[in-house]
């Protein structure tokens, strides 16, 4: 279930920032100790406090928008079947969150100096294809079902 207004929306995109983030950032700091253990998952909220907002005020005030006017240049609303819609909104969005959120994190948390530039790209490299399949086979479906778990639930209360 997708958001069918603006509050369904940032409740929405809260949630599925929520998601994407923690496991992005348990993600870069499972590459930065050598794997993935178990302190990772407590250290990720650490960050999450600085990159959650983040995210979704990038979503809501420019990203959310701009994704599915890219991706309304492949599929047609109404024409072509949801699933190419989601599909390609969330490839869209990765695009642009991917980047972005590297960025962040690499002036936030990677100590560049002055290879900020590289860091950046590096960051962006090792992050977009897991943001990519993350998305598209984990917190898409996850986040849609949830969400629409509980509106369905609200609505049957009204």
């Amino acid at each position: 279930m997708l958001p069918q207004n603006k509050f369904q929306e940032v409740i929405f995109t809260m949630f599925m920032a929520f998601v994407m983030v923690y496991a992005m950032i348990c993600y870069n700091i499972s590459l930065n100790v050598g794997g993935l253990k178990n302190f990772v998952f407590l250290a990720a909220f650490k960050e999450m406090i600085v990159m959650w907002p983040i995210a979704v005020v990038l979503e809501l005030l420019f990203v959310g928008k701009l994704a599915q006017k890219l991706a309304f240049r492949f599929v047609t609303p109404g024409k072509d079947p949801i699933i190419m819609m989601i599909l390609a909104i969330s490839t869209m969005s990765v695009c642009l969150m991917c980047p972005l959120m590297s960025l962040t994190a690499t002036i936030l948390f990677k100590n560049a100096g002055t290879e900020i530039v590289a860091v950046w790209l590096q960051t962006t490299a090792m992050n977009f294809l897991v943001a990519l399949c993350w998305q598209i086979f984990f917190a898409g479906p996850f986040v849609r079902n949830v969400f629409g778990f509980f509106v369905k639930k609200k609505n049957k209360h009204i």
